[in-house]
């Protein structure tokens, strides 16, 4: 079954989303669903912490939804990868039963990546070398990680005319982190949000490709969606690539891969 491995819900401070109206969706769908609620330990410090808190109660998680869990609901986490989280990540994914745990950069020095003023005074090389030095640094340093998360998330927010990945440009920073994600026996998510527009998917195909021709096997396909008409969205699209690439679409159950 292919599982929809990149969701939130109302846990997660930013999304809305009913259980039962996800799990609802991913049935007449025909796929599975992995709940995967935020932890960012260290937003609190971000210059644009207002009222969101990406905290994760780990209590109140398994409480409102092990209930749920079973064959189509899995319970994961994603966190933030930033320097000043890496030992609060590590505890949490030691302390509790998730079926998976994905790492995102959301963050780079203290800049929440959504807002313009991360951008401020940097041309779009600049900005981009950054983000994948940082990636490739924080992959390295979480190691206990299961996925990779969007690696195209800048590009959802960038304010430049062309919003997306030149590989050939960066792509000495961008194997950085394949190698890495190769390493420590990381997964790459392919992340379906931009699927929808075809410069995107041209864009991301090259990477993909790197990361097969490097030893890339597998990649979990994940919506990232915080509300239930997103579940799903574009996978057409991400199997198709999939299929191309020869890379094997999974998802992970008490932290293995299944397929």
């Amino acid at each position: 079954m292919i599982f929809d491995a990149h969701t939130h819900t109302e846990i997660s401070s930013d999304s809305e989303m009913k259980a039962a109206d996800a799990l609802n969706v991913a049935e007449k769908l025909g796929i599975g669903i992995i709940f995967t609620e935020h932890f960012d330990f260290d937003y609190r410090q971000s210059v644009h912490f207002k009222d969101m808190d990406f905290l994760l109660d780990p209590k109140e998680y398994f409480s409102k939804y092990e209930s749920l869990r079973g064959d189509r609901l899995l319970l994961g986490i994603e966190v933030g990868l930033t320097s000043g989280s890496i030992e609060a990540n590590k505890q949490i994914v030691a302390e509790n039963p998730f079926d998976q745990v994905i790492g995102s950069i959301h963050a780079i020095d203290g800049y929440d990546i959504y807002y313009p003023e991360y951008y401020e005074g940097k041309s779009k090389d600049e900005a981009f070398t950054d983000y994948f030095q940082a990636m490739a640094a924080m992959i390295k340093a979480n190691p206990f990680i299961d996925i990779l998360g969007h690696i195209d998330y800048m590009c959802r927010y960038a304010p430049y005319d062309n919003k997306e990945i030149d590989y050939n440009l960066h792509h000495e920073a961008i194997d950085a982190v394949l190698r890495n994600v190769l390493e420590t026996d990381t997964v790459m998510e392919l992340n379906t949000r931009r699927l929808y527009d075809r410069t995107a998917v041209e864009a991301l195909m090259p990477i993909y490709k790197r990361y097969r021709d490097m030893g890339g096997r597998y990649i979990t396909i994940g919506s990232d969606a915080h509300t239930e008409e997103n579940i799903g969205m574009n996978f057409k699209v991400a199997l198709d690539l999939a299929e191309h690439l020869n890379l094997q679409p999974v998802h992970f159950k008490n932290r293995k891969i299944e397929i």
